[in-house]
């Protein structure tokens, strides 16, 4: 007996494997854990490893080691780690052989007994009743009991499981429409005359054949379109490379698979070629095609002591890098473990389709035999019959099946899409809360603007040089990581100065600024709030720092040695793309406002240039959240933009958090949406998706009730005393094998959903896939 403890436990008797399933799957079932919930599954070929995690796309929570059926709705499991395996999946090729042996026999089966509709070439009559009643079974008893026994399989593991489903109505209907047949067949003696017509009593092994072989096809139609739903996860995928030139410490080098590089190892990489995994370059010069994480166009110079990314393209030169992330490590790896686990993930809707199907199917059941009486009391001979067909033909035509992938698929095609776009989605409650955002606050630095700031003017005081004054600066400032303190420090490091000094005693204040002892003297280095904690009169710099402000610079004051010694301008250049994303997203009736720690003034005079209306300046990081909470206590439906390590809260907080890519990892972490470029318009699409999605979603829903609310009562025979039609099973089987097929290619279409701006964003993930 072999023990997966993240899974199921699996035990192999007699050369089968049987599965249990865990605690974490029984949520449904009235079962302990150790309570046997599987069917027989058979041996995983090969190319498949034994291994896998397999889970249901219906019902995530179910995940079993190795392929097999769920035990809730039936359906086939799919793997539930993404993979580049090539090999096919192993229920579609069953599927797929089951229906070519299903349709040869089924086939010469339904000419035989239609035949006798065309007086001329009626089979049935030459052949007489029994033999054209033994051809019919020995026809359609390879394609009930063999190439249909996995429905059966699934129909009695629903009883057991108490988890009625699909598979359950598709084995009662072919179950008593075949041993109905065979006992009309064996002992004609036994039934009733009100089943009889001239005499005959009616056979429908075609009916039973030609039922599994439609399901058998729908079956194969549907495991086909489930694949292409994880087209995104593999188009990311393919962006690594299959191996590495790994170089010895002799410098030779050696091709090894991916999965053989460890943290340390020296790789090469060539010109034209992928970057295997996330590392520092440690030898060569070139340009790098970041654009599928940045969706920038322009190939970004890497030299000695520049990280490069896994997946990104090396140009015209030659590097050698160090690998520091592999494996599951690397950035592309993380999106594409995200985006496979917002796949699976269910959004909040589903919670109502559960409810209905929970009650669908006795529903179903109780409408059949409820038409099968009303037809034998009420109905024209023969009257049993006819009772039979009509119950059969309910059985076979409602499709919870089509009810319960209507979510799902639209949530896992969405989130690809998504991907492809550079918009990571963290889960499905995200994407359908997404919809609903009338509020989006925008952090300014990083978010707005490029993140990068840099040194615009340096104004010191009488009895102060600028040098003094930016050595100082750059003395405190470089114990900070805040964006306007490494703006500050590079900028006095392009003018050649540095400061060697002894810094002590270093503090800071989110939103005010910092301080520490230079050799001996207290350097303060912040806002005007920061002067007046310190009572440090700054009013003889407010004119230059106003004029700063007016043209959208942070000032920074500097006090050394108690006494105020000059003010510095800083500014950060807004993204290109930013107000064509602000216009898209004003359109689209979403209110914007612009959050920032700021003066007033200097937020005002960057929201004029962007045409934004509404600025809260002054606002301290952890002050950001209780302004999220307080536009949603005003009944706003509000999300949060940023890219800091400050915005965290503020990000958790809102009813969607959406991360810069570009940012820190705590705030895509703390997000419900990343986006990878670090593209304000990123907004927009990921609004635009979310709308797209959840349009399809509610089309897939109102296609499955629909279709149920006019397929069921019909074939029920509801038409009958009107029109004299009483549904075919085959033509009930046919529809309900179309709805499932239906309910996944409507989703589908969201793979060709046009996201970019008319400025389109095709450098990116999106013309990679």
């Amino acid at each position: 007996m072999t023990v997966n403890p993240a899974t199921a436990l699996k035990v192999d008797l007699a050369g089968n494997s049987y599965y249990f399933c865990s605690a974490g799957c029984q949520s449904k079932f009235k079962a302990a854990p150790d309570q046997f919930l599987h069917a027989k599954v058979a041996p995983a070929p090969a190319s498949i490893s034994s291994d896998a995690i397999y889970t249901c796309p219906m019902h995530p929570e179910v995940r079993q080691t190795g392929p097999g059926s769920c035990p809730k709705c039936g359906m086939a499991l799919e793997p539930e780690a993404p993979s580049l395996d090539s090999a096919e999946d192993p229920e579609l090729l069953s599927m797929t052989r089951r229906f070519k042996v299903g349709a040869g026999l089924s086939l010469p089966l339904l000419i035989l007994t239609m035949s006798e509709l065309v007086p001329a070439w009626n089979l049935m009559a030459l052949l007489g009743n029994g033999w054209s009643s033994a051809l019919q079974f020995l026809l359609a008893t390879p394609v009930v009991l063999w190439a249909g026994a996995p429905f059966f399989v699934r129909g009695w593991a629903s009883v057991v499981n108490r988890s009625p489903n699909m598979f359950t109505l598709i084995a009662i209907g072919t179950g008593v429409a075949y041993t109905f047949s065979l006992v009309s067949m064996l002992f004609p003696s036994l039934l009733p005359a009100a089943f009889t017509m001239n005499g005959h009593a009616p056979l429908y092994f075609e009916a039973a054949a030609v039922i599994v072989t439609l399901v058998l096809l729908g079956q194969v139609l549907e495991l086909r379109a489930r694949s292409q739903t994880s087209s995104a996860i593999r188009a990311l995928l393919e962006l690594a490379p299959k191996i590495a030139h790994r170089l010895d410490a002799a410098g030779q080098e050696a091709d090894v698979d991916l999965a053989e590089v460890q943290v340390g190892d020296r790789l090469r990489v060539r010109p034209g070629e992928k970057i295997p995994v996330d590392a520092v370059t440690i030898e060569g010069d070139s340009h790098v095609d970041e654009s599928m994480l940045t969706g920038e166009p322009d190939p970004v110079r890497k030299k000695s002591g520049d990280a490069v990314t896994g997946g990104t393209v090396n140009g015209s030169g030659s590097l050698v890098i160090k690998a520091e992330k592999v494996g599951a490590g690397t950035l592309l790896s993380q999106i594409v473990q995200m985006v496979a686990q917002a796949q699976r993930s269910r959004a909040p809707v589903q919670r109502l389709v559960d409810q209905v199907s929970a009650w669908f199917v006795p529903a179903v059941v109780l409408v059949a035999i409820v038409a099968a009486a009303a037809w034998a009391l009420f109905g024209p001979p023969p009257a049993l019959a006819h009772a039979l067909v009509a119950a059969v033909s309910v059985l076979i035509i409602a499709c919870p099946c089509a009810l319960g992938l209507a979510t799902p698929m639209s949530v896992m095609v969405g989130v690809g899409r998504g991907a492809q776009a550079g918009v990571l989605i963290k889960d499905a409650a995200a994407l359908e809360r997404l919809e609903k955002v009338d509020t989006v606050l925008v952090d300014k630095t990083g978010t707005l603007t490029e993140g990068r700031p840099s040194l615009r003017a340096v104004v010191p005081l009488a009895g102060f040089t600028e040098q003094q004054l930016l050595a100082h600066a750059v003395a405190v400032e470089s114990a900070s990581e805040h964006p306007l303190a490494r703006a500050l420090v590079e900028g006095a490091r392009s003018r050649g100065i540095d400061s060697p000094a002894a810094v002590s005693d270093f503090g800071s204040d989110p939103g005010l600024g910092v301080w520490a002892t230079v050799s001996g003297q207290t350097v303060l280095v912040g806002n005007a709030l920061l002067m007046d904690r310190y009572a440090i009169p700054a009013a003889e710099l407010a004119v230059a720092a106003e004029t700063f402000r007016a043209r959208g610079e942070t000032a920074i004051f500097i006090a050394i040695g108690n006494k105020l010694a000059g003010v510095i301008a800083v500014a950060d250049a807004v993204k290109p793309t930013t107000v064509r994303a602000i216009k898209l997203l004003q359109a689209s009736g979403i209110r914007l406002v612009m959050l920032t720690g700021d003066n007033r003034q200097t937020a005002d005079a960057v929201a004029a240039d962007l045409g934004l209306d509404e600025v809260i300046a002054d606002v301290l990081p952890q002050d950001k959240a209780a302004v999220v909470v307080r536009f949603q206590r005003q009944g706003r439906v509000v999300a949060m933009a940023g890219d800091g390590v400050n915005d965290a809260p503020a990000l958790a907080q809102a009813d969607v958090g959406i991360a810069m890519g570009t940012g820190t990892d705590v705030a895509m972490h703390s997000a419900g949406v990343t986006l990878l470029r670090g593209d304000l318009r990123g907004i927009h699409q990921a609004i635009t998706l979310s709308r797209a999605t959840l349009r399809n979603i509610r089309q897939n829903l109102f296609f499955a009730f629909i279709y149920n609310l006019i397929g069921v009562p019909i074939a029920a025979g509801a038409l009958y005393p009107v029109f004299g039609w009483l549904l075919s099973p085959m033509i009930a089987s046919a529809a309900m094998s179309l709805s499932s097929f239906s309910v996944i290619a409507n989703a589908l279409r969201l793979r060709r959903l046009h996201l970019d701006t008319p400025e389109s964003l095709d450098s990116g993930l999106g013309s990679r896939v």
